[in-house]
């Protein structure tokens, strides 16, 4: 199944009651396609999949799957730091009609390489659907080492893609050097995305295509089609939005620049909190200086 090249992190919309809003989540799923996204990843981290129930995120796949149908694809996050119920989850993810399923690095209880190895392998032999692999050690403590990485893809035919973000372009380079067959290499950062690209990853899953889908869509077809400066100008361009929009953690700053454009898709769940008036301030003048307000 072709990965593509720009997919969304799609944040979870919810009520003014922080109730998951589903006919906001088909609509934003609907108009991400509409901006060129490829691929959904729902109830990932922009997702805020750590206060979201079991049935929520059953509830939200289903919702999204039957929104965006086959126009692209989408991926439900069903990993988290105990095998078994990760493979629980991705199995009734299997149910509701997404596409693939991204699991995410372990947090907490820091497995050795080997026991990220025997994880991966074990959920991806549950289900016969594509797998992403999700590394991001800033949140979860642990790396999933590129050696480790080609090890999953080489023995579980199914995983066919790995989400990087870990910040360190070395290690993406020695994922796309040792890969074989068909494994997608994505950026897992929006403002690394066209240095990726020029070690020969195919993408990125992004936080900032909520706001500049079509723009990013056009960096990354100018460079595949050897425009390189263009897509230099749109990246360096778009850069302050891409760092911007992570002024404290993720996904705050989206939904709080998504509302002042006018495109309100509520707040967020505790532990996390609003924006400080100086945060909330900035992206006014960040969203005022690209032109989205």
């Amino acid at each position: 199944m072709p990965v593509g090249r720009l997919m969304t992190a799609m944040a979870t919309p919810f009520t003014a009651e922080l109730e998951l809003d589903l006919a906001k989540s088909r609509s934003l799923a609907q108009r991400l396609v509409d901006d060129g996204s490829d691929g959904i990843v729902v109830a990932g981290t922009t997702g805020e999949s750590p206060t979201l129930g079991t049935e929520e995120k059953i509830s939200l796949f289903e919702a999204v799957a039957d929104a965006v149908g086959d126009r692209a694809t989408v991926w439900a996050n069903t990993g988290n730091y105990d095998t078994n119920a990760s493979i629980q989850l991705t199995q009734a993810a299997e149910r509701t009609g997404v596409h693939g399923v991204m699991l995410v690095v372990p947090y907490y209880n820091k497995p050795s390489q080997e026991g990220l190895y025997r994880h991966f392998r074990a959920i991806a032999e549950a289900t016969r659907l594509p797998v992403m692999l999700y590394n991001v050690p800033s949140r979860t403590s642990q790396n999933l080492a590129a050696d480790t990485v080609l090890r999953i893809a080489r023995d579980c035919p199914n995983v066919v893609a790995v989400k990087e973000a870990s910040g360190n372009l070395e290690q993406a380079a020695e994922i796309l050097r040792g890969r074989e067959g068909d494994l997608s290499v994505l950026s897992g950062d929006d403002k690394l995305t066209l240095p990726l690209l020029s070690v020969g990853a195919d993408g990125v899953v992004s936080v900032a295509s909520h706001l500049v889908g079509p723009e990013i869509r056009r960096m990354i077809e100018a460079f595949v089609t050897g425009h390189v400066h263009l897509a230099q100008e749109i990246h360096l361009r778009l850069l302050p939005l891409f760092t911007g929009l992570f002024v404290t953690s993720n996904p705050v700053p989206l939904k709080w620049a998504m509302r002042l454009c006018g495109r309100d898709i509520g707040g967020v769940r505790g532990p996390l909190a609003p924006p400080s008036a100086a945060e909330e301030e900035f992206l006014q003048h960040l969203l005022r200086a690209q032109g989205l307000m």
